[in-house]
């Protein structure tokens, strides 16, 4: 994992906004330079819901005059960016916004759909961190 570290640092060391993401507690260097390394160009997304669509983290709906079928995650996109995401919604702190979305949603609806709902959360953050540079939410506030 360090060796990993150690070859990846160089490489994107002046991507800015590899460095703004792990601002987001649970994303590492690793993760990280996941994100930005399948996300690619991020202003190909004109917004954080079509990054979210495209990664497959976007419940389906199903629609036909009036009978309207909501389901499970489309699974459609990125695999790796979905896996990514997933994974740093399993190693947030326990003071950490995302986690306490994470648990509320899981409550009500199960353990599975609330990680898909923070995941989804977590990936529009990586969103604003990959167009902007700094994530506003996550900025220290002097």
């Amino acid at each position: 994992m360090i060796v990993l570290e150690e070859h990846i640092a160089p490489i994107l060391a002046g991507d800015l906004g590899y460095h703004s993401v792990q601002a987001i507690p649970g994303v590492g260097p690793i993760l990280a330079s996941i994100f930005v390394a399948e996300i690619g160009d991020i202003s190909r997304f004109t917004s954080a819901r079509h990054l979210c669509s495209w990664a497959g983290l976007t419940p389906t709906h199903r629609e036909s005059d009036e009978k309207v079928r909501r389901g499970h995650i489309t699974k459609q996109g990125s695999r790796l960016v979905r896996w990514a995401a997933v994974e740093a919604v399993a190693r947030q702190r326990a003071d950490s916004p995302i986690r306490a979305h994470h648990h509320r949603v899981g409550e009500r609806r199960g353990k599975q759909i609330g990680r898909g709902a923070a995941a989804r959360k977590l990936l529009i953050l990586v969103y604003y961190g990959l167009r902007d540079g700094e994530i506003r939410c996550l900025a220290k506030t002097e």
